[in-house]
């Protein structure tokens, strides 16, 4: 029998590539191997994003792309799922009539039966509005063997007027924390070393459940506790919080836990009240400047990236100059700057005030040069550190690229396999990454022993001493870069 082989390609946040993962671990178990070549694969499927701009002219970009390999293949099966198919749904169908399968976010476990029904009985579509089974149930297969990704909830309570993701992910529902630590425990036994816990709002997590046996609610912090616990494990990241959470407990947690990294992702919007008031965010200003006070003083070193919306309807000169100086004030590592466009099904697409696309263009850009201004001095005071990196693969002009644990990435010489743990000195800074030469011996994912992966020091005594003289222990969710020019059209990879 000939081998049967799948194309996946995967747009939007880590909340999809987790999803990909399932889609993959799926196909993987019904027998299906990867390919990059559209020709052979007999399912191709598009993991698609409702809340970048252009998302739907990408999407039928590609599916344009395909017509005429599905035209001289007729049993190739062509998939749409994610964020896109929960707000379009039989519309994709419509304009694409040679699409096979479109399957919503709360139908993953349902593919390959829609597959199999679409071989017999034609196109099928399942788009529902709860979701059953958490996708970190479902099969997975990894790009990476030290990293993971790992479901903690779906779905959003929040009303942002500029996001989408409530509508296409639904309320908010957590996962049982037993059912998340099982998923850590056996994911640390295979080999992994660093788990993201994932959900539209993290730091939310556990506020729809009860404790077995009470009418205690567990939290977020309690959960980062018992993750912290498992053998094994050696880093731990989530995302994406949002501030009016990031409540003491949880800071407390971050401080307690020697596998909880040093980063974390604190997303602004903007710096003018009357702005934030306009996005319906329940903070403002200085309340938020407050809050990452308290952050910084309780966790030495920590690093801070961000998302801010330039030219959110009715922004004036004035709104974005309150930006400016917040951002000055708050000197983040990095950020996640967008010029905002109005996403159908959002209430700011219908607000009154929006901002000419010159005007944007032209505060976007000057809001990049300061923060790439703010980005490099942040980087320059780590040379002449020693950090630890994990490996995560060749990266710029061939060179290793690794992460610190305040989610800086590391470039360097040699031949260090993915997994990797090292020892390096930071010998230069650039706005985005830094430059590294190896200091001292090489700590592998898989080839230490479980005693040496799980022994970790206290705290106050544990990582080396930064170029300030703070513990630059390090922490990521992902890798936020400073100025990319992509424009806003819902929510950025924070909340």
């Amino acid at each position: 029998m000939a081998e049967r082989r799948y194309l996946l390609r995967t747009f939007g946040c880590q909340m999809n590539e987790h999803d990909s993962e399932r889609i993959a671990g799926l196909l993987t178990a019904d027998g299906y191997v990867p390919t990059e070549e559209a020709a052979e694969a007999q399912v191709v499927v598009f993991n698609t994003c409702a809340i970048r701009e252009n998302a739907d002219n990408r999407l039928y970009g590609n599916l344009g792309h395909l017509r005429p390999l599905k035209v001289r293949n007729p049993r190739m099966r062509i998939v749409v799922a994610g964020c896109l198919v929960q707000k379009d749904g039989p519309r994709i169908q419509e304009r694409a009539p040679w699409v096979d399968v479109v399957v919503g976010t709360h139908a993953l476990p349902e593919l390959l039966d829609l597959l199999r029904r679409a071989e017999a009985e034609g196109p099928q579509m399942d788009v529902r509005e709860y979701t059953e089974v958490f996708p970190s149930a479902l099969p997975a297969r990894r790009e990476v063997e030290h990293h993971a990704w790992v479901s903690v909830s779906v779905g959003c309570d929040n009303a942002c007027t500029f996001c989408i993701v409530p509508l296409v992910r639904g309320p908010q529902r957590s996962r049982p924390i037993g059912d998340v630590l099982a998923e850590v425990q056996g994911l640390a036994r295979r080999g992994v070393v660093e788990v993201t816990l994932l959900g539209q709002n993290v730091n939310t997590y556990g506020r729809d459940l009860t404790v077995p046996g009470s009418s205690r609610r567990p939290l977020f912090g309690d959960l980062l506790r018992s993750v912290n616990e498992v053998e094994g494990l050696r880093r731990i990241r989530f995302t994406s919080p949002h501030p009016h959470d990031f409540t003491p407990d949880v800071i407390d947690a971050m401080a307690e836990g020697e596998k909880v990294c040093e980063h974390i992702h604190f997303p602004l919007q903007s710096g003018s009240d009357r702005v934030l008031r306009a996005m319906r965010r329940s903070y403002r200003r200085e309340r938020y400047l407050e809050w990452l006070g308290a952050i910084r003083a309780a966790i030495p070193g920590v690093a801070v990236s961000t998302d801010i919306i330039v030219g959110f309807p009715g922004e004036t000169e004035e709104d974005f100059g309150d930006t400016l100086d917040v951002v000055e004030r708050a000197r983040f590592d990095q950020a996640y700057t967008f010029r905002y466009s109005p996403r159908p099904g959002t209430r700011a697409a219908q607000m009154p005030g929006q901002v000419p696309e010159g005007v944007v263009a032209e505060r976007f850009e000057r809001l990049v040069r300061l923060q790439e201004a703010i980005s490099l001095a942040r980087m320059l005071e780590q040379v002449g550190s020693a950090q630890e990196i994990l490996v995560e693969g060749t990266g710029r002009k061939g060179r290793i690229q690794g992460r610190t644990r305040t989610n800086r990435v590391v470039h360097l010489d040699g031949e260090h396999r993915p997994g990797a743990f090292l020892d390096v000195r930071i010998v230069a800074a650039h706005p985005h990454h830094l430059d590294g030469e190896l200091a001292a011996g090489v700590r592998g994912a898989q080839g230490a022993s479980e005693r040496e992966r799980a022994s970790v020091a206290p705290r106050g005594e544990r990582g080396v001493r930064g170029a300030q003289g703070a513990s630059e222990r390090e922490r990521a969710s992902v890798a936020p870069v400073t100025g990319r020019s992509g424009r806003r059209s819902a929510d950025a990879p924070g909340r």
